[in-house]
């Protein structure tokens, strides 16, 4: 009997059986924009193909240029296009798989000065102000809906997914919030849906019946002005009547101020709002965002939440995951801790997205896992992430690894990441990390800190040491109510209840929510919801109610040396959802500081290079968080003996902590050793 009944029961559509309940929900990559990529386009999709998800769907594309995300973005308006496509469509079919073409049009959300929409209306996530469609500008746009499902068809698709949500094109159509329309197709719910009917009804004419159309309909917009619950349930029946396949559940719009996907998300935390829409529709309907483990999928479907599970990020991080947990083996996964370092980041700063915890992802072609010609004895001195990532990788190439960590457990840096509230994720990846060293046959030493005389005799030597904290030259810094961000979060020493934090980086944003959090909402789903605002949809329009964050336990001051923004580098995608969380705990944040001293009366500041304003802050506890320092002691004297050492992560570069390099780093030097 299968652990997961449910996950893995086959589900036939009438022309098509499709082997389990997962589905892998759209991600742009970057590779779907220039032809030239389409080759490594393929590989990334046979590669999960070939891990067994039941259907996969592609990066948007455009279906024509107006709805272009960006300037000569991916787009299907050819039929040279078309044939294009039959080499990712061919090496899918080749490893068993199936997979749906994404149709997105941008509308407002479109980043060139071409953009259209129901109304001119400018997103205040984007600078340009699109033009409001006429009567025949939106009959046109429908028809190249029409004529991109078409081209799909030819390119050997098996379906379509119609993007209606996100706050896309159709979703902007069918808010009051942005269509203020007062011809068919505006001004009354029934008209703002004609938009969505009439893209699903000429699309199943054109494309027969043989032919997968998937709904991405928009079931909790989040933002203020968003459909009302009939709203959506009657366009769901409409879509389903128009001929539909399939209804994928849609949660929050863009510019919404509400995290859907950041790992301090619950996990399955929407699955509620697909539940209470299932009942009102025939077709089958799938559930997404913050679903990344076979047990919490199979939660879902038991519960009778939906009929499928749509996860995109999960299938970055291991394209493995239906492999595994079909066979058994869903300790092994790695699970996407929804960091959205190298996926979201990278694509809202147009690079090619990828995994933090899979560096391979989206680089199948360059990054190659080949067997080594020759069996080396290679040692891995630190078992962080860069030092875990380095011996597991190195091992699955067939050397023989042996590696050293002067802690009592494996994590590093991951170690204590994992204690901030929001990140609990992070202990996901130590515990794959800790499976993959039993499997791959790593001889790991605890508790031992490497001398020289220890690496004698390894071909090659990794010092993936990492950092420790960096003590700021200032007076009194050694007063007994100053702590390091190790002593306070991995160390878990007495903390008064008012502090400074020293340095507003991603370390000092994440100690200042350590400190004013008393239990982390990521492991409570009420919690999380009162904290920002978010209600069943059945009572409020687009989900939304006024906010009830946790009172702080403490009064924080945060401290920046530098004028700019407070967590001006945090990620594009998550950074504001950290700012948000400091200002729903009352976090008073000072920039421009200088730091005078330390004495029994607390911090003493200026501001400004004039050194104005004297203030002292009366705290009970200072916590320092301004930088970390390279262990890198050993370097030296091994280089001395003439053996090859290696510098990854932390010991390499010890700026602001970056897991992304450090894994990135230490995986492309074992695949070269």
């Amino acid at each position: 009997m299968s652990s997961y009944p449910h996950l893995l029961e086959p589900l036939d559509l009438g022309h098509v059986v499709l082997p389990n309940r997962v589905i892998m929900g759209s991600m742009h990559t970057g590779l779907e924009d220039r032809a030239k990529d389409l080759p490594k386009l393929a590989e990334y999709f046979a590669e999960r193909a070939r891990g067994g998800v039941g259907l996969m769907v592609t990066g948007g594309y455009a279906p024509n240029r107006t709805g272009w995300l960006t300037p000569f973005g991916s787009v299907l308006t050819s039929r040279r296009q078309a044939r294009r496509h039959r080499m990712v469509t061919e090496a899918v079919h080749a490893e068993g798989g199936r997979i749906a073409l994404q149709i997105l049009h941008a509308g407002r959300y479109s980043y060139h000065p071409f953009s259209v929409s129901a109304s001119a209306i400018k997103a205040p996530i984007n600078p340009f102000r699109p033009r409001a469609l006429t009567d025949r500008g939106v009959r046109r746009q429908i028809t190249a809906y029409v004529d991109c499902a078409a081209l799909a068809r030819d390119a050997g698709y098996d379906g379509v997914e119609i993007m209606g949500s996100e706050g896309y094109f159709i979703n902007q159509f069918l808010s009051a919030r942005t269509n203020h329309r007062t011809d068919r197709w505006g001004g009354s719910p029934e008209n703002r849906r004609r938009l969505a009917v009439e893209i699903v009804r000429r699309t199943r004419e054109r494309v027969g019946d043989d032919f997968l159309i998937i709904y991405r309909l928009s079931m909790a917009d989040l933002v203020e002005g968003g459909q009302s619950w009939d709203e959506v349930v009657a366009l769901g029946e409409e879509v389903e009547a128009a001929g539909a396949s399939i209804i994928n559940t849609g949660i929050g719009w863009h510019e919404a101020r509400v995290p859907t996907i950041v790992t301090s998300v619950p996990r399955a935390a929407f699955t509620s709002v697909t539940a209470a829409f299932r009942p009102h529709v025939s077709i089958p309907v799938v559930t997404s965002n913050r679903i990344n483990l076979p047990q919490v999928a199979e939660e879902v479907l038991a519960r009778g939440d939906a009929d499928l599970v749509s996860m995109a990020r999960p299938f970055l991080a291991d394209p493995d995951w239906v492999l595994k947990a079909t066979t058994g083996r869903a300790d092994e996964i790695n699970v996407c801790i929804a960091c959205n370092q190298a996926c979201l980041d990278h694509v809202f700063a147009k690079r090619k997205a990828s995994c933090m915890v899979n560096p391979r992802a989206v680089r199948e072609t360059e990054l190659r896992l080949l067997p080594t010609r020759r069996t080396k004895k290679i040692a891995v001195v630190g078992a962080g992430p860069a030092g875990l990532a380095a011996a597991v990788t190195a091992a699955e190439r067939g050397h023989a690894v042996e590696l050293f960590e002067a802690a009592d457990e494996i994590g590093g840096q991951f170690g204590i990441a994992r204690r901030i509230p929001g990140k609990e994720e992070f202990a996901e990846t130590i515990r794959y990390y800790r499976r993959r060293l039993e499997l791959t046959g790593v001889e790991l030493h605890l508790g031992r800190r490497a001398t020289a005389e220890d690496l004698a005799g390894f071909d090659e030597i990794v010092l993936a040491t990492g950092v420790v904290p960096r003590v700021p030259a200032i007076p009194g810094i050694d007063h007994p109510k100053v702590l390091s961000y190790v002593d306070v979060v991995r160390d878990r020493k007495p903390v008064g209840r008012t502090v400074a934090v020293i340095g507003a980086g991603g370390i000092g944003v994440d100690v200042s929510e350590f400190l004013t959090t008393v239990s982390s909402p990521a492991l409570d789903l009420a919690a999380w919801k009162a904290e920002w605002g978010v209600t069943d949809p059945t009572v409020a329009p687009g989900a939304l109610t006024e906010p009830r964050p946790e009172p702080s336990p403490r009064l924080v001051y945060l401290l920046q040396r530098k004028p700019g923004k407070i967590g001006a580098g945090l990620g594009k995608t998550t950074g504001w959802v950290h700012r948000a969380a400091l200002r729903n705990k009352r976090v008073e944040q000072l920039r421009g500081v200088n730091y005078e001293r330390i004495d029994d009366r607390g911090l003493h500041l200026t501001f400004g290079p004039k050194r104005a304003n004297a203030r002292v802050l009366d705290v009970e506890t200072i916590v320092v968080c301004a930088g970390q320092e390279p262990v890198r002691d050993l370097a030296g004297a091994l280089r001395e003996t003439g053996r090859p050492v290696h510098l990854v992560g932390g010991a390499d570069v010890a700026a602001e902590l970056d897991a992304k390099r450090a894994i990135d780093q230490a995986t492309r030097l074992a695949l070269t050793l």
